[in-house]
């Protein structure tokens, strides 16, 4: 059986863009609005997930409780740890170190940031969760409160891109895809 994954990107946070990663900040207003606009006129899921870091996971709880629906926190779906370059933003780093940069952009799963999860233990690390929620959930609609790197890697995957186009993928702040998933993690676009 199939399990209905609907994705949510989180919002605009207070700290502003960059590689927020694990850092835990916060929505602004317009973030929270974002996700709103983004679910305007939505229904029928069975089940909220949600990544722990609160820009997620704040909006989910509220989310869930306004629409009597379940909520779960789901760690393995959390962003990819940046390391060094966590709470930066490219600017920032292209100043400082632009062929590292050029880099990660060119081959996210070939260079890895000082002090950063490595990009294929993160896909590792997500794709198991996305197995194991469709292996229980099965027949299910989901609501997925997520991040931008958790979405790029699984829209990437539908897609069939190359592992060096990953970052190219677009999920915009508050964006929204659909997912249809099977067993043994076959994905489409729904």
């Amino acid at each position: 059986m199939t399990l209905f994954l609907d994705m949510l990107r989180h919002g605009t946070t207070v700290a502003g863009p960059g590689f927020r990663g694990s850092s835990d900040d916060a929505l602004s207003e317009q973030g929270y609005q974002q996700m709103h606009d983004a679910l305007a006129g939505q229904a029928g899921w069975d089940l909220v997930i949600s990544s722990p870091l609160q820009r997620c996971a704040v909006f989910a709880a509220q989310y869930a409780e306004a629409n009597s629906l379940p909520l779960r926190i789901e760690a393995d779906l959390r962003e990819l740890h940046f390391g060094a370059w966590e709470g930066r933003n490219s600017a920032e780093i292209l100043l400082e170190d632009p062929e590292a940069l050029g880099q990660f952009w060119n081959d996210p799963y070939g260079f890895t940031p000082p002090e950063a999860e490595p990009v294929r233990d993160f896909a590792n690390r997500v794709l198991g969760a996305v197995e194991r929620l469709q292996a229980e959930l099965a027949g299910q609609r989901v609501l997925l409160v997520t991040h931008g790197g958790v979405m790029r890697l699984l829209l990437a995957r539908v897609r069939g891109l190359p592992e060096n186009q990953l970052l190219q993928v677009e999920v915009g702040y508050g964006a929204l895809h659909r997912l249809q998933v099977g067993a043994g993690l076959a994905l489409s676009e729904a």
